[in-house]
């Protein structure tokens, strides 16, 4: 019997790890860094270890500082949750090697799974279709005979890792060397391999998914499907289960699909198959195949009523699941929707900081997964994503309606949040009916000027701002202003009727007037737009540049960001290094002005 578990990871997930493990009598062990020193998930557990610095590279993703924080405080078992070292073979088979029980599929699993060329040649092998591609490409000029084959636009991928990252398309011949240069270095930064192939695009598609739980007794169940074709850059923002608007047959072959793929890949514990699926002709093809708890495992949980988390630790220990796919009934529907510290108005630029205020919803059929509560800083040197908001209904439009509701009356103050643009998604006609791919999000349903919310309430325009005065006062009216901050100039809306010297407020942070000569970011020269990391500078002192060159690449909660150059002119000032911090407004550079009237 396990009876203490080291959680490996931070945020929402380990929140929630830690929460049905000691529903279950469990000790658990949480791990920090420290920028985490007083997270939520350090706070539940029964015990916590420091890895190390900030860095992710030193602390959540040190294999050996995890390990030895296990050991040292007698866990038996370790959860990596998703992300991090979930998929990571090489520590999956370092924690076996350790006398500690890692939850998760085996070593030999990941990595066979983990590379997505010789998952798709696996997935040939059970009979399941794949999405017509490449084999690796080992320069950038390499794909070019194979991308005439396959028909432009052509997807360029990454081999390992996921979440959207190491992937960029090619609209023709010229784009693609570029594409690959770019999909290899992001997959090289993000999961320490350029390897990328490509795949041929399939436009208008779906992305469903299929949640399978295997144990080493030879049971596979498939657990429903899910619909996570709401994306941006790739990455899913809203999901559901079951997929909406699936034929019957087509849904039971995937089915069939992934079932046949976790046994012919031996597999064990919680996994998910990926397919792209076209409403078009009725066609679906593999993509790849997590194998690990993904993000969006909630909507699962509350459609089958199964709790994953529990699932995989008893696979884990090698007990039988003791289930049959007879047992697993399908019950209502339920979606989710993602929030993430961004900017959905300001292209959904990450703004790292400190919740200020923070109203979670409560009610039946609502489940909200948070790493975070009032107080907590969400830092900038991991991912965005802080909570999840689920709503269950007998129905879809139940679900849909009740969760739009629910992110209506969330709260976040401090940071930005995509909460008020999601809640828009799920009132937008096309996505009740669902007339919607994995495209729509970015090309027909960009956020809309009009509906941009009060900055400190974090709710969709059209419900009422509070005045400040008190509880129950009047609701007031907004106006629009242009300011000049220390980050350039912003058209905001003001709230109420300023008195003198008032300061205006965006996205939580208070702008005041500046005294003295204005900075070169305040004359409209390149300054940060949120807190981050110099990860790239690609100018150099006495550089004649054109306008909207690349000039500094910040990277802040995974996200890369080019700043570029307002004006043509020619670079007289490098404020910054590479792995410089800066914060919000800092200036980075200066631009000459071209001569002017």
């Amino acid at each position: 019997m396990i009876g203490s578990v080291l959680v490996a990871n931070r945020g929402e997930i380990a929140v929630r790890l830690i929460r049905t493990y000691r529903e279950l009598g469990m000790r658990t062990i949480a791990v920090y860094s420290d920028a985490d020193a007083s997270a939520l998930h350090v706070r539940l557990a029964d015990e916590a270890r420091r890895l190390g610095p900030a860095a992710v590279t030193a602390s959540y993703l040190n294999q050996d500082a995890v390990i030895e924080a296990a050991r040292a405080a007698g866990a038996a078992a370790v959860d990596p949750g998703y992300g991090l070292l979930s998929e990571n073979a090489e520590f999956a088979a370092a924690v076996a090697a350790a006398g500690l029980v890692f939850i998760g599929p085996p070593a030999q699993v990941i990595a066979a799974m983990g590379d997505k060329l010789a998952a798709r040649a696996m997935a040939e092998r059970a009979g399941v279709p794949v999405v017509p591609g490449s084999g690796a490409l080992a320069e950038p000029g390499d794909g070019i005979e194979a991308a005439a084959r396959l028909g432009y636009p052509v997807l360029v991928k990454a081999s390992a890792g996921g979440g959207g990252r190491g992937m960029r398309i090619a609209s023709d011949a010229a784009a693609l060397p570029g594409a690959v240069a770019a999909a290899a270095a992001e997959a090289q930064a993000a999961f320490g391999r350029p390897g990328v192939y490509l795949e041929r695009h399939v436009p208008d598609a779906r992305h469903v998914e299929v949640q399978v739980l295997a144990d080493e007794h030879g049971t596979v169940l498939c657990l429903g499907d899910r619909d996570c074709s709401v994306q941006r850059r790739h990455q899913k923002l809203i999901e559901e289960a079951p997929a909406p608007f699936l034929p019957d047959g087509v849904r039971a072959a995937m089915h069939q699909a992934a079932a046949r793929l976790a046994t012919e890949a031996g597999y064990r514990s919680a996994g998910t198959a990926e397919f792209l699926y076209s409403p078009a002709s009725g066609e679906f093809w593999f993509l790849e195949m997590n194998t690990r708890l993904q993000v969006e495992h909630g909507v699962t949980e509350l459609i089958t009523g199964l709790d994953l988390v529990e699932l995989r630790l008893a696979v884990a220990t090698g007990a039988p699941l003791g289930l049959s796919q007879d047992d697993v009934r399908i019950r209502g529907h339920a979606i989710e929707a993602r929030l993430a510290a961004e900017d959905p108005w300001r292209q959904f630029l990450p703004v790292p900081g400190t919740l200020t205020g923070l109203h979670v919803p409560a009610g039946p059929w609502l489940r909200a997964d948070f790493g975070v509560a009032e107080g907590d800083r969400v830092p900038a040197e991991y991912d965005s994503l802080f909570g999840k908001l689920m709503a269950w209904g007998q129905d879809r439009e139940t679900a849909r309606r009740r969760l739009a509701a629910a992110l209506g009356e969330l709260r976040v103050s401090g940071v930005p949040s995509t909460a008020p643009y999601l809640r828009d998604v799920l009132l937008r006609p096309e996505f009740a009916s669902g007339s919607y791919s994995t495209t729509t999000l970015e090309e027909r349903w960009p956020p809309e000027p009009d509906r941009q919310p009060h900055p400190d309430q974090g709710q969709a325009e059209g419900h009422a701002a509070p005045d400040s005065s008190g509880p129950g006062a009047a609701a007031v009216t907004a106006r629009t202003v242009q300011v000049r901050t220390n980050a350039g100039p912003f058209r905001i809306k003001v709230y109420g009727r300023p008195g003198p010297g008032s300061a205006a407020v965006r996205a939580g942070r208070v702008v005041g007037p500046r005294s003295g000569p204005p900075s070169p970011a305040a004359a409209g020269q390149p300054a940060a737009p949120m807190d981050g990391v110099v990860v790239k500078v690609e100018a150099t002192h006495g550089d004649e540049v054109e306008r909207h060159a690349v000039l500094v690449v910040l990277e802040a909660m995974k996200m890369q960001i080019p700043v570029t150059a307002p004006w043509p002119g020619r670079v007289t000032a490098l404020l910054v290094a590479e792995g410089d911090s800066v914060t919000a407004g800092q200036p980075l550079a200066e631009i000459s002005r071209p001569p002017g009237p």
